[in-house]
């Protein structure tokens, strides 16, 4: 039989706070059974601290003691939904602009509608697994006191290390407490200092919480290892420089004083500690992210040996659905659950530009027109009424001799269509023999295949023609130079061809159909062009956005050097951009931002959980932090440098410095929405949306805040969420938090 070591058997009794996985009453006894070990007997031998210490920063990463299920830690929910990283991702993530989940178990809803209470089940497990990490830390900080160690005579050669451990263990209660001044605010209180047994433990306000966490990070802060002396995983003094770093920028929604200075204080001992930022913002949150040198402390994974249904294998795995292929996330499998709101697309994207909403038609040029309306004005987008010669694409006569050309895009096959010479149905022209001669009032003229067309209208012999048209770059500029075209591609809605291309210098023209009979080029340099017309020159080699109107003459092009934001990892094919159901996964565009593959492209070690690790902490969040702190009044840095800091990280996301910002830009509002585009999905933004005052209220909305589509104002008593009832009504100690 398998022994089973309960690494640790303590839990201080919170009254009818939670059943863990042994019976606390049995921490003292010999055992009946065996392969049952006690705490006095673990911790007897000098090597089995270090195992113990694991234990505790598992807590963080699993949900129990045999993989991803059959042995919780805590009982009450299954024990996937109750992994501590998930549980307090749902807590940050859904209840914010930058999550909606699809599956309606349970209360989850209530997250990302705002409207949950002291019965919801999900909150309450968050409450439980904070207080049952603290419970760990709190039996290994009592069991390794010195006094222990000395009764139990562990020799001076082991002491060192023990010691080490023990701060280490105090960093995670003071990181856990952190979560509970954030979350809850007025908790209940339970030190080593704390006989063992069941009694009621005392409430502590948010303020003195504070002060005690603050006081134990100041206390440890010297005593552990200096940044990167120890394992990969394990909290070091920039670990503790970090949470000072966090729970004094959020100070003044935790106890209502500002302590920006302090931030910057510890803000800049990290930004000397020797970390560095990943060179590709997509490799932080991969499956060999453990070589980063910019993850402060993480949360770690590995996919044979924290099996869970939590941690980073549930964002992963929960992100995955509709058109997307697990294969590229290197699972077995999507569960279709986790997408964004169209507020937070915003962040990235224009808004506008990505609607599904009729875009006018292009202002041509004073020419006489002609008008074609057809059976193709709906579906090709145009306007919503076929056969309407008034919302009809029109082609122009540039030299106004009777020679009319536009183009045209048909989104169906066997498009219908005729020409009319205004506005109306007074004089209109078909073709009656399909011959390529007009008629007037004749029938109608077919288009055989889809496309964009190239239509040319001769009203002086009644003659006209069609050509279908596929764009591209060609020239000594271009990747295929004049021998091969670059293709652009065609936007239906937009009506305008594009390409994204790495130029050389030198030039290029736009040609049709790979050959020369249909080209443009631009005479006059004017942004106007004509066929045959001249080259258009690149200066300077680099990354492009070509662009080509055509439609109703006069054709013009646009030429920007391309600048695009690399953190953009979300995925919007099949998704629709509007959340008209919360439920169904393709409401809402999905997020590919975590994967369980290397950075050299190979799979994770297993495709059902991930070696991905979480990175609780990073030096980009010192930037953003430093930068914040400034602009709020701190002393001790400089707005030079935060704008260098913000701009470290946009050079980085853009891979040039085409998103750089000026010094007019960087303002609070800015830092809200850089610190979503950098840590979106990071279990960030519920406390950085409360600090910014944008969480409650009506000052920003998005989708199904209050339960409504369009989003509502909601109550400041969501700030903080409640104590569980079940825990205030076991412990008369406790009082609710106000609106619960």
């Amino acid at each position: 039989m398998k022994t089973r070591i309960y690494n640790i058997l303590i839990a201080v009794g919170l009254a009818g706070l939670v059943t863990f996985s042994s019976c606390i009453n049995d921490l003292d006894t010999i055992p009946l059974d065996k392969d049952e070990v006690t705490s006095e007997y673990v911790y007897s031998n000098p090597e089995n601290y270090k195992k113990v210490l694991a234990k505790l920063y598992a807590g963080l990463a699993v949900s129990g003691q045999e993989g991803p299920a059959g042995m919780n830690d805590l009982s009450g929910l299954d024990e996937g939904f109750g992994q501590y990283l998930r549980a307090y991702w749902y807590a940050q993530e859904l209840s914010s602009d930058e999550a909606v989940m699809a599956w309606n178990d349970g209360n989850l809803r209530d997250y990302q509608e705002m409207d949950w209470s002291s019965n919801n089940e999900y909150i309450s497990n968050m409450y439980y697994r904070v207080f049952y990490q603290i419970s760990l830390t709190n039996e290994f900080i009592r069991e390794t006191s010195p006094e222990k160690l000395s009764d139990r005579g562990i020799d001076e050669t082991y002491r060192t290390d023990i010691e080490m451990y023990r701060k280490e263990a105090r960093f995670l209660r003071a990181l856990s407490y952190w979560h509970a001044i954030d979350m809850f605010g007025n908790v209940p209180f339970v030190t080593e200092k704390d006989e063992v047994g069941s009694f009621f433990p005392e409430q502590i306000s948010r303020a003195e919480l504070f002060d005690y966490v603050e006081t134990e990070l100041l206390d440890i802060e010297s005593q552990l290892s200096a940044p990167g002396q120890v394992e990969y995983g394990r909290a070091d003094q920039a670990a503790v420089w970090t949470l000072l770093a966090k729970l004094y920028l959020n100070a003044e929604v935790y106890i209502n004083q500002s302590k920006y200075t302090e931030c910057l204080t510890y803000c800049n001992k990290i930004l000397n500690a020797g970390y560095s930022l990943e060179p590709e913002y997509e490799h932080l949150f991969m499956a060999d992210n453990h070589k980063s040198n910019e993850i402060i402390f993480p949360i770690t994974q590995d996919g044979n040996y924290t099996k869970t249904y939590g941690g980073v294998t549930f964002i992963i795995k929960a992100s995955v659905g509709g058109n997307m292929d697990p294969d590229m996330f290197g699972i077995d499998g999507g569960w279709a659950g986790a997408r964004t709101t169209k507020q937070f697309v915003g962040k990235f994207l224009d808004l506008n530009t990505l609607k599904s909403a009729r875009i006018p038609l292009k202002s041509v040029a004073d020419y006489p027109v002609i008008y074609v309306p057809g059976g193709y004005q709906d579906d090709s987008g145009y306007s919503e009424n076929e056969w309407a010669p008034e919302t009809a694409p029109t082609l122009a006569s540039v030299n106004s001799d009777n020679n009319y050309e536009g183009y045209i895009y048909f989104a169906e096959d066997n498009s219908q269509f005729k020409f009319t010479e205004g506005p109306n149905w007074d004089a209109n022209w078909g073709d009656n023999n399909a011959d390529g001669i007009l008629e007037e009032s004749g029938s109608n003229l077919v288009i055989p295949e889809a496309g964009m067309y190239k239509i040319n209208v001769n009203l002086n012999n009644y003659s006209y023609t069609a050509v279908k048209t596929n764009w591209g770059l060609i020239g000594d500029a271009t990747p295929g130079g004049w021998d091969n075209s670059t293709p652009m591609e065609f936007d239906a809605e937009t009506k305008v061809w594009s390409v994204i291309a790495e130029l050389g210098s030198g030039s290029f023209k736009f040609r049709a159909n790979d050959k020369w009979d249909i080209n443009l080029g631009d005479n006059d340099a004017d942004g106007i062009l004509e066929y045959e017309g001249s080259n258009m020159a690149i200066s300077e080699s680099g990354k492009y956005l070509i662009t080509l109107y055509l439609g109703t003459p006069d054709y013009t092009y646009s030429i920007e050097r391309y600048s695009s934001d690399g953190r953009n990892l979300l995925y919007s094919d099949g998704q629709t951009l509007d959340i008209d159901n919360m439920f169904e996964f393709t409401n809402g565009y999905a997020v590919g931002k975590f994967k369980n593959v290397t950075s050299d492209g190979q799979t994770g070690s297993n495709i059902e959980f991930v070696d991905t690790d979480f990175p609780l902490f990073r030096l980009a969040d010192v930037y953003l932090m430093y930068a914040e702190a400034v602009l709020r009044g701190g002393t001790g840095g400089d707005a030079a440098t935060a704008l260098s800091y913000v701009n470290m990280l946009r050079e980085r996301a853009y891979g040039d410095q085409g998103g750089n910002i000026t010094a007019a830009d960087l303002t609070l509002d800015f830092i809200l929405d850089e610190r979503g585009r950098e840590f979106y999905w990071e279990a960030q933004r519920r406390t950085d949306l409360i600090r910014f005052g944008k969480f409650t209220g009506g000052d920003y909305l998005w989708e199904w805040k209050g339960a409504v589509k369009e989003g509502r104002s909601i109550d400041d008593k969501f700030n903080i969420f409640p104590i569980p009832a079940s825990d205030v009504i076991a412990n008369p100690n406790l009082t609710q938090n106000t609106g619960y």
